[in-house]
């Protein structure tokens, strides 16, 4: 079972701002245990897929809670230099810790690997610096690292004086806003441990990338390689360390052509030093027999089977109300259809679903027991929808960022 089933099945609550429990729950439990082959995601043994736990939630929202998220924040090195100047800046989760990760490969998300990523900018009238944080989990990102990486992003919001506003992002669910950083999202099967730079070029192992051009743009991802995945509409990259191949469908766009050129060229600049031979390769043109002898029929097809789907709901937006006022919480449906921002109330919690993209609203006077739970009750009204996996993001009354803005009604 891949993380989209898991994260489907329920056994987990996905945290973010106001879900800070899970994360220092299992980070709790989870860092006491040192790593072992079996848990490591190094792309370099076979991947193992882990279920989720479900945690204790009386932790969350206490005092003790906002005690270990500050202590945490300020010893934490890779937070120093965060959050100092509009930009972007990216960390990998490595044995629980934040690691930062390489410019250069700013953009390519490895499948079984948990990230950070901090969005800092400001607003063209203002000199105050703004924050979007969001933590994107690879589809085979073990428990550990999926934890560590949720724990980590409530710390950075701490260091930040509860500042960013905060996302979970799914790999190949990612939001618009997300996808905004970077010119390519390119997804590499395993771990960053397997990448090029980190083994010698006779060690490195061929990958073979797929480029897909459709609505929302070029997509990338890696594949089994294997010929029975090539596509005659699509265009191809194989990678071999030293040699590279580009392989141009006979019904490949110029989109998709261009967009795998510049990856052939940011492939060579980053192995400067090297002597990295590019072939490119047109089917209209014959001679690709060298880019298929290059596939391996042989190779394990450990990569996820299914297609990721983008959620194809387009019934109308639904607004929804969590409210103790009556002594117990209640969760009920406020509204159906447009909705603008004189529906929401800053006394409750509100659960806005566009159906692409779910908002979780937190008035300014709302309970402890209404924040305590928002999160808990979002998790359980994505996971019976057709929609579980759609980008997160939660958000502070008078903090509401573009994306919301945009999805209301005027």
């Amino acid at each position: 079972m891949d993380i989209c089933s898991l994260l489907h099945d329920g056994n987990v609550y996905h945290t973010i701002k106001h879900s800070a429990w899970l994360a220092i729950c299992l980070y709790q439990t989870e860092c006491s245990q040192p790593l072992t082959a079996a848990t490591t995601m190094t792309g370099l043994i076979k991947q193992k897929q882990y279920d989720w736990k479900d945690s204790n939630l009386e932790f969350f929202g206490s005092k003790e809670e906002r005690d270990v998220k500050k202590s945490a924040a300020s010893c934490e090195r890779a937070w120093k230099k965060a959050g100092l100047k509009p930009g972007i800046q990216i960390w990998r989760i490595v044995n629980f810790k934040v690691t930062s990760w390489p410019e250069e490969d700013y953009g390519k998300f490895f499948d079984g690997d948990s990230y950070i990523v901090l969005n800092t900018y400001k607003k063209e009238d203002s000199d105050a610096l703004l924050y979007d944080v969001h933590f994107w989990i690879g589809k085979y990102s073990t428990q550990d690292e999926y934890a560590t990486a949720a724990y980590k992003t409530v710390e950075l919001d701490t260091y930040l004086d509860d500042a960013p506003v905060q996302h979970r992002e799914v790999q190949g669910h990612e939001s618009k806003l997300f996808k905004t950083y970077f010119n390519t999202i390119t997804y590499m099967h395993g771990g960053a441990e397997s990448g090029f730079r980190r083994v010698k070029p006779e060690q490195y192992k061929p990958r073979l990338f797929h480029f897909h051009g459709d609505k929302r743009g070029v997509m990338v991802k890696e594949i089994p390689r294997m010929e029975k995945y090539i596509d005659d509409t699509d265009v191809y990259i194989l990678d071999l360390g030293l040699h590279i191949y580009q392989y141009n469908g006979q019904g490949s766009n110029k989109d998709e052509r261009v967009r795998a050129l510049q990856y052939v060229n940011s492939l060579r600049a980053e192995r400067s030093g090297k002597a990295v031979k590019t072939t490119v390769l047109d089917q209209v043109a014959g001679g690709t027999g060298v880019f298929f002898r290059h596939l391996d029929q042989t190779e394990s097809e450990d990569f996820q089977s299914e297609e990721d789907m983008e959620s194809t709901d387009v019934s109308e937006h639904e607004l929804y109300r969590l409210s103790d006022a009556e002594g117990s919480l209640k969760f009920s449906l406020e509204k159906e259809g447009p909705v603008g921002l004189k529906d929401f109330d800053g006394n409750d919690v509100f659960i806005f679903d566009t159906k692409q993209e779910l908002f979780v609203w937190v008035g300014n006077h709302t309970t402890h027991e209404e924040r305590k739970n928002a999160l808990i009750y979002a998790h359980n009204y994505l996971k019976e929808t057709s929609h579980p996996l759609i980008p997160v993001s939660c958000l502070n009354e008078g903090a509401e960022n573009k994306s919301f803005c945009m999805a209301l009604t005027a």
